[in-house]
């Protein structure tokens, strides 16, 4: 008796056929196999949450009036530490770290008798940051430094120029995780402007708010 020829493969009736264009099966994972997800940045979230919702709040008719921030500049007075060259190293240091940035030394324009300060002796360093650099450091000031803060309750809302320019005065530099407390020679404060195109205080209340700045109730 002659058995038949089974199908070759690649004939849809061979048991173990493969198809010469094979169709990509999506194999379906359960949460706890799925990869977690991003969370969203501080430049995303005002794109596609903060800015639609100043918009409404504030009743305004053009995206472009929503405020925004447009800067952030730290800035520390060395004091008396001016004539310390330690002093002004370690600033220089601490407040690179903290920003990621390259330093600017300020110098003063003129003498000052009284405070034993000549023309061109440095005064302080400054870093202003815009960008992408702005929105980490605001996202990592907001959400992980001020709640290092001892006894924090919350920063004041009273803060600002009236013209929607917030500032805020930091006591101590090791509430920023990047600054570590033995490496420190001393504890220094420094100034935070954000620089906003609110045109009211309220305005810009109103977006770092949104921002997740905690402002005190009171």
């Amino acid at each position: 008796m002659i058995r038949p020829r089974p199908p070759l493969p690649g004939c849809p009736h061979h048991p173990y056929s493969f198809h010469p264009n094979p169709v990509p099966v999506r194999l379906l994972t359960t949460s706890r196999s799925a990869p977690p997800i991003p969370a969203m940045s501080l430049k995303q979230r005002y794109r596609e949450t903060i800015q639609p919702k100043l918009l409404k709040d504030l009743a305004l008719t053009n995206v472009h009036e929503v405020p925004k921030v447009l800067k952030v500049n730290v800035n520390r007075g060395l004091g008396e530490a001016a004539q310390n060259a330690k002093a002004l190293e370690a600033s220089i240091t601490e407040m690179a770290t903290i920003t990621g940035q390259k330093v600017v030394v300020t110098r003063a324009k003129k003498a000052i008798a009284a405070f034993k300060i000549r023309a061109g002796m440095p005064i302080g360093v400054s870093v202003t940051l815009r960008g992408d650099r702005m929105y980490a450091f605001l996202e990592r000031l907001i959400n992980l430094a001020l709640p290092r803060i001892r006894d924090f309750r919350g920063v004041s809302a009273k803060s600002f120029d009236g013209r929607g320019n917030y500032t805020l005065g930091v006591r101590e530099q090791i509430i920023f995780p990047e600054i570590s407390f033995d490496k420190i020679d001393a504890i220094r404060g420094m100034d935070i402007t954000i620089v906003t195109t609110a045109r009211n205080d309220e305005e810009g209340r109103a977006l770092l708010r949104e921002m997740g700045m905690p402002f005190r109730s009171n």
